[in-house]
């Protein structure tokens, strides 16, 4: 458990991947056109007239062409030939066919420099294009919480396990309706598209249900009855096997008080102000939203002390499901218990950053946690992001 304990602010995990890498290789591969000019120029003045530091100067261009601006590679190339061309009269040799040609093959090669700099300038803007799509979509679809809702602390993490994707088959929600605060944490099952849709299904029935429905019972019955909808929609194997795990809460306001409905999701964890976690596992297993066609016990929630310096986490199996390299699944119950945090925002800090520990930074299914504290009297706000993190920035 070394290392999961009090963190600072906050942020996105890892860095986002960019051409070269970053820091000191960066920087390398940036001077690479330069230096090779530079060798190229070098071996020429070194070696006798007969050998020639071409490949130094053809290969400078296209270096250059995915690194830098249209106008740098430009003058990557003129400073190839210019060199090509000085050298050549240097040594004497500016009217040999060997030097002409030489000239032509450098020219050649910086033209299409060029145009690869064109290509890679064009996939990099449609890149940043999409990844600003799905940045909105994802803030459309799960939007950041307030600080604070109800007289509650909130804070929220989402990682998403496909490389480049903003948003998965997980989701949370938190509202404040006139029965309490109300929230949900679920994991739709499949991933792409398809989960993306019924995450929105599923969460736009929520925040319509929560300010109406007087009962968390009914409220999950609603989601079961948009989710039905959506799945005749469906072609295939998800017309028949589409459900969702989903945690229903509810803060009654005033009353120290917490009650959850568990749709076959992983059980939620309480963690106390002195170090203390209690495990709240439903007395009666029910299957996920969307199976509900199947039969089964009529739904119940069950109620739990919510004590001031409370925090309740709800989670994904996408965190008690991430394996080390060994294969042992990480265990959160395990990792919390005993450890104290100042708030909800420090939680998920220093949880998020040891599930990564624990995976060697590799990430295999969707993860979202909520964690909702019931402060202390007079707490000072806390500052704290959202962040996305996807599975090549957790890397």
């Amino acid at each position: 458990m070394a290392g999961l304990g009090r963190q600072g602010n906050g942020g996105r995990a890892g860095g986002r991947g960019s051409a070269g890498g970053s820091g000191p290789a960066r920087r390398v591969v940036r001077v690479l056109p330069g230096a090779l000019i530079a060798l190229g120029t070098a071996f020429s003045l070194l070696t006798p007239p007969s050998f020639t530091g071409s490949p130094f100067f053809s290969a400078a261009p296209l270096v250059a062409a995915p690194l830098y601006t249209f106008r740098a590679t430009v003058l990557t190339g003129l400073l190839a030939s210019l060199a090509v061309f000085l050298l050549h009269l240097h040594n004497g040799t500016g009217r040999k066919v060997e030097t002409l040609t030489e000239l032509a093959t450098v020219v050649t090669v910086s033209g299409l420099a060029l145009l690869i700099n064109r290509v890679v300038r064009r996939s990099g803007e449609q890149l940043a294009s999409a990844r600003g799509i799905a940045e909105a979509a994802q803030r459309a679809v799960l939007p950041e919480p307030a600080e604070r809702i109800g007289g509650l602390h909130v804070s929220a993490w989402y990682e998403a396990a496909q490389a480049d994707a903003f948003i998965g088959g997980d989701l949370y929600a938190v509202q404040d309706t006139p029965y309490g605060v109300r929230l949900a944490v679920g994991d739709v099952r499949g991933k792409g598209l398809g989960a993306v849709e019924a995450v929105a299904v599923v969460l736009g029935a929520f925040r319509e249900a929560a300010e109406t429905e007087p009962t968390l019972e009914a409220l999950a019955q609603r989601l079961e009855r948009a989710l039905a909808r959506e799945g005749t929609r469906r072609d295939g194997l998800d017309a028949v096997e589409g459900f969702t795990t989903c945690v229903l809460g509810e803060v009654p306001p005033g009353a120290e008080v917490l009650r959850l409905l568990n749709r076959g999701h992983p059980e939620p964890l309480l963690l106390h102000g002195n170090g203390e976690l209690a495990v709240l596992a439903p007395a009666e297993r029910a299957l996920p939203l969307g199976l509900g066609e199947l039969g089964g016990r009529p739904d119940r929630a069950q109620e739990w002390p919510f004590p001031v310096g409370g925090t309740l986490l709800l989670y994904t199996d996408g965190l008690s499901e991430a394996r080390d390299r060994a294969g042992d699944f990480y265990d959160p119950a395990a990792r919390l218990r005993g450890r104290i945090f100042p708030g909800p925002h420090d939680l998920l800090s220093a949880l998020s950053s040891d599930v990564r520990r624990h995976t060697g930074g590799g990430a295999t299914d969707d993860m979202a946690l909520l964690a909702v504290g019931r402060p202390e009297p007079r707490q000072p706000e806390r500052r704290r992001t959202v962040p996305v993190v996807r599975r090549d920035d957790a890397a």
